[in-house]
Order: structure tokens, then sequence, then C-alpha cells
């Protein structure tokens, strides 16, 4: 993959990934190994974790189609190796979250992902991609898992932040399909 081109989107929009998708499998070992390298990335490629949390849906039996997804991951790593967290110092630090989940998105079962994002400032200091463990009845059903969690998580940092003697001032923001709640 040396000579490859960079790949502009960790995956692509159209893309969709089955358990059972008609391609012959392939080396699971080659298969848990990279995915699992992909993992440890995260801590500073939040980008990715979308992708990588799905790929690793399929760790017990991968394809050929799923691991052509983790090459693609690879060429976007590539093309944007010069990316990363950022951190910033802040005059007024804030808490705001920002929460999401997809209704339904996972083919299989059905059940939908969700994820948050909170930023201290203007940095990015934590985030979260899951699949939940059931299915939900609604979209705002799984909507509130979501912002459940983004609120569990945002209490959390707040009493360390206090622990560690850096008080929010303010309170902090929640968005959801960036709206504030």
């Amino acid at each position: 993959m040396v000579g490859s081109h960079p790949a502009p989107t960790p995956l692509s929009s159209a893309a969709k990934l089955l358990l059972v998708d008609g391609s012959p499998p392939t080396d699971v070992s080659l298969y848990k190994q990279a995915v699992g390298s992909l993992q440890y990335l995260l801590c500073t490629r939040p980008d990715i974790a979308f992708v990588v949390n799905k790929l690793s849906q399929f760790m017990h039996a991968p394809t050929q189609l799923h691991w052509q997804h983790v090459k693609h991951l690879f060429l976007y790593l590539k093309g944007t190796s010069h990316l990363g967290l950022c951190l910033a110092s802040s005059a007024t630090p804030t808490l705001v979250a920002f929460a999401d989940s997809d209704w339904a998105g996972n083919p299989n079962d059905r059940t939908s992902t969700m994820a948050f994002l909170i930023y201290y400032g203007g940095t990015l200091i934590s985030w979260k991609s899951k699949k939940q463990r059931s299915v939900a009845r609604s979209s705002t059903e799984a909507e509130y898992r979501a912002l459940a969690h983004a609120t569990l998580e945002l209490l959390w940092l707040q009493n360390l932040l206090q622990e560690l003697h850096h008080p929010v001032s303010t309170t902090p923001t929640i968005y959801c399909d960036n709206k504030v709640l």
C-alpha cells in the first residue's frame, strides 16, 4: 500500500457493513491484529472512532469486504497523518457536549449507535461511540440514551475538575442534533 493514494474519508458514506455480505472470509488473526492496533490509535485520533467501532463488530468472522474497509481506513490515515488532538488553554473554561445516535442504524440487529464528544474550553477531552445494548423503540429513545451517557460523563468531569481545583463556573451545555437542550 506504499504507492497507494490516500483516501479522503475514513469510511464511505454508502458503505453498509453486514455480518453476512456474500464475500469470502479473510484471515481472522490478521484482521484482529489490524483492528486491534487501530484501537490504540483512538487516543489521539477520535475521527476514526466510529469506523473502528464498526469494524470491531466483525472480529469473529471478517470477510474480504470488511478487510477492504480496514485497508481503506489505513489509506485515510496515510493521508491525514498530520491530524490529531490539539490541546489549547482557554480563558473561560466551559464544558460543552455534543450527543447523537443513529436509530436502528445496524442492519444486522437493528440496534442504534450512540456517540458523544465533550469539550473543555476549545479542547476535546472526552468522547465515546458505542453500540446500544437493546433496540430502541423510537429515534427519540435512542437520542435520550445518548444524552444520558453524555450527561453522566459531564457530571463525572465536573466532579473531577472540582477535585483538581479547577471548577467550572458555568452550567455545561449539551447539544443534541446541534440544538441546545
